[in-house]
């Protein structure tokens, strides 16, 4: 592991390359500029994107200029890669918001002093666009029978591929052109699903600029069970604390199936690959102690050192430490980390006022807690049992509470892993 490419290949991020042997002599031999692009279709990223997010973090760390491309522009359109169904169109003025929140959330893993990396908007140069001058000056550069050869658009062929869709391969190339021209970018990083789109990007800088330019792929990532990465029971995982909780968050990468520690601690955190082999290689229980170094350092990446001490610890203390001798090696700063203290970080829901004296249908109140989605998945969770007030497990889904009968900090359990505390206060602050 000498070089970004190496640690690149050692991490498993790589899943295909333009020209390997030219990409990795070109990462060996000094700064290279290189871009990745995000649509803002959402005000939050979710954790498939940490995926190219600590990729553009790990290239940082070995000299290497990044450009955080955010799809302002791009996003008017929709990617049709890896959909088999149109996206929503999205009004500018949500486009904006949504930018926002990608543009703090970026900020967040990256350097961006200008030197190091810098953060861009693909709007300010499509937006102002004349439609016949693109079409001339950069569409005679595409094939439309080389363009439905992509995978992104045969997937799509079958279910309906609207002419607006077809033209996001031109504008992804163009992204990568522009970047060319004003930041000196020769290498786009994307996800698998994005090959044709980045190849297209190195074909069109040779043919308008006949200047080199290179693409690498990553992996999208599925658990070993066949599960989407970065869904839970409840939905998507963001990265946005609001949406989903630290506790939530770190509770998610606690819970990887036995098959996935080794391959996430090299993907997700910045321990040595040798170290997260031999943690992904622990025998139960102890391999829950791999699973608890996980879950810390990605929380910890995500939300910071104490949002990270705070949730592992709040999971501790209500479900067990899973090393509590410290046994197993780790170069992870949880190895500092005590169980006791506050559990603050646990998710809450709060009564107060004359609402902490009117009785509060129990799905309501976990529908509230935000342990259940709706009031018919509080209702199953009743049925199957797995609704707990306290230590007492709630039996009739019509029970009601009194909130200010309920003791101090009572806990509502959903199943053995999600948690959320009740707080009470009697009188109005």
């Amino acid at each position: 592991m000498q070089d970004a490419y190496g640690e690149l290949e050692a991490r498993g991020f790589l899943y295909q390359v333009t020209d390997e042997a030219r990409v990795r002599e070109r990462l060996a031999r000094g700064p290279v500029t290189f871009y990745v692009g995000f649509d803002p279709t959402a005000a939050t990223l979710h954790v498939g994107s940490l995926v190219p997010i600590l990729a553009m973090r790990l290239l940082q760390r070995w000299g290497h200029r990044a450009v955080a491309l955010v799809g302002g522009g791009t996003a008017m359109v929709g990617d049709p890669s890896g959909k088999t169904e149109a996206r929503r169109l999205l009004g500018p003025d949500e486009i904006e918001a949504n930018t926002r929140g990608l543009e703090a959330q970026l900020a967040r893993f990256l350097v961006l002093d200008g030197a190091r990396g810098v953060m861009r908007n693909n709007a300010e140069w499509l937006a102002p666009l004349q439609y016949i001058p693109f079409l001339r000056d950069i569409g005679r550069h595409f094939s439309v029978n080389r363009m439905l050869s992509a995978e992104s658009y045969r997937l799509r062929l079958e279910t309906g591929l609207s002419f607006l869709e077809f033209n996001y391969m031109l504008l992804q190339a163009y992204d990568f052109l522009v970047l060319h021209e004003r930041e000196g970018c020769t290498l786009q990083v994307g996800g698998q699903d994005q090959w044709g789109n980045i190849v297209a990007g190195t074909d069109l800088i040779r043919r308008v600029r006949q200047d080199d330019a290179f693409g690498l792929t990553l992996p999208l990532l599925t658990s070993s069970s066949g599960e989407k990465f970065g869904k839970s029971v409840s939905g998507a995982v963001w990265l946005d604390a609001d949406r989903t909780p630290p506790f939530d968050f770190y509770q998610f990468w606690r819970n990887t199936d036995d098959r996935d520690v080794a391959r996430f601690l090299k993907l997700f955190t910045d321990l040595p690959p040798a170290e997260c082999e031999r943690l992904g290689a622990l025998a139960p229980p102890l391999l829950n102690r791999a699973k608890e170094i996980l879950g810390y350092e990605v929380t910890r990446l995500t939300h910071g050192a104490a949002a990270a001490a705070a949730a592992w610890g709040a999971a501790c203390r209500e479900f067990g430490e899973a090393d509590p001798e410290h046994g197993v090696e780790t170069s992870s700063g949880i190895r500092a980390l005590s169980a006791g203290g506050s559990s603050a970080s646990l998710p809450e829901v709060i009564l107060e006022g004359p609402e902490a004296f009117v009785p509060i249908p129990v799905l309501d109140l976990f529908v509230r807690a935000g342990l259940c989605t709706s009031r018919g998945e509080a209702r199953r969770l009743v049925r199957q049992g797995g609704a707990r007030i306290g230590d007492r497990a709630v039996a009739d889904e019509t029970e009601t509470l009194v909130p200010a009968d309920a003791g101090p900090g009572t806990l509502l359990k959903a199943g053995r892993k999600r948690v959320a505390r009740l707080v009470v206060r009697p009188a109005p602050r």
